[in-house]
């Protein structure tokens, strides 16, 4: 599998039973449907990334399921925390995560409240 970002190669994380994937080298998180709840008590071991460098990818929006090949992902935004930007397939659900993402997505704090109020409106 590659990455959808940087085009590198993904590596599984080996936790649980994930059947989720890392990049060599943005660090962004493929997660297939439903172990973003599955995985997010073990945020802190399956999102090593640095967040600076996950900035830098989140702007790259248009990009391709790693899975279905197919089919663009869409931007989703966080209901909960707006601030957050993922991008999830129509098709098979799975969702990419920049590195640091779902650290953030994962840890809901006074922080995020505050990032969330100064979050731009999406359209």
């Amino acid at each position: 599998m590659q990455c959808p970002k940087c085009n590198s190669p993904m590596e599984p994380v080996e936790l649980l039973s994930s059947l989720s994937q890392r990049c060599t080298q943005c660090k962004g998180l493929w997660l297939t449907m439903g172990e973003n709840r599955l995985l997010k008590a073990e945020a802190e071991r399956v999102d090593i990334g640095d967040a600076q460098v996950g900035e830098h990818y989140n702007h790259i929006d248009r990009i391709k399921c790693p899975v279905c090949f197919d089919r663009q992902l869409v931007r989703m935004v966080d209901a909960q925390q707006p601030h957050i930007w993922f991008e999830s397939c129509s098709n098979c659900f799975g969702r990419f995560y920049d590195a640091g993402e779902f650290r953030d997505y994962a840890e809901h704090t006074l922080r995020d409240f505050f990032l969330d109020l100064d979050a731009p409106e999406r359209v």
